[in-house]
């Protein structure tokens, strides 16, 4: 990613944050970020912060070792839908062990993935979100792709060519 780096003021640099200490291999430049696979462990942290990113870090935990806690994101009831509770109910879909608390979701993954059709919502952040188990050997279907069109027209096109 360029155009944010290690000195960054952009909020969302503390997402990079997560994923080095989730595992993540992180390189900072000074306008730079490049993230590279790790073997991911779980985390518990607070996303007050950055709580569209967390959703992201939500999905994450479905490849990391361990039971990932995501705190302080009371928001994410008030966004386009009830993101904590739609996240909660899609997360189960795939095979996590989930709790959902008024503020918080705690994410225990699957031993396998399980393909499922992910309801998004309406809501552009859970169709990009859950498109990356599509990364895995774990197929996804994502009902309602052009929620994306919003923020994102083009996202799946990019996507694809991401994951090939």
């Amino acid at each position: 990613m360029t155009g944010i780096g290690k000195n960054s003021i952009q909020g969302d640099i503390q997402f990079a944050d997560a994923l080095e200490k989730m595992g993540a291999q992180i390189e900072w430049g000074d306008d730079y970020v490049i993230a590279r696979r790790g073997e991911l462990n779980a985390v518990d942290l607070d996303f007050n912060h950055i709580p569209d990113a967390a959703m992201t870090i939500a999905t994450t935990a479905l490849f990391a070792k361990g039971t990932t806690a995501i705190r302080n994101v009371y928001n994410w009831r008030v966004k386009e839908t009830d993101r904590l509770a739609a996240m909660a109910t899609e997360l189960r879909k795939v095979g996590a062990t989930v709790e959902e608390g008024e503020d918080f979701i705690v994410i225990t993954p699957p031993t396998k993935l399980i393909h499922a059709a992910i309801d998004t919502y309406d809501d552009h952040r859970m169709a990009m979100c859950f498109s990356l188990v599509a990364l895995s050997d774990t197929p996804v279907t994502i009902n309602d792709p052009k929620c994306t069109s919003k923020t994102f027209p083009d996202y799946f096109d990019k996507f694809a060519q991401l994951s090939r």
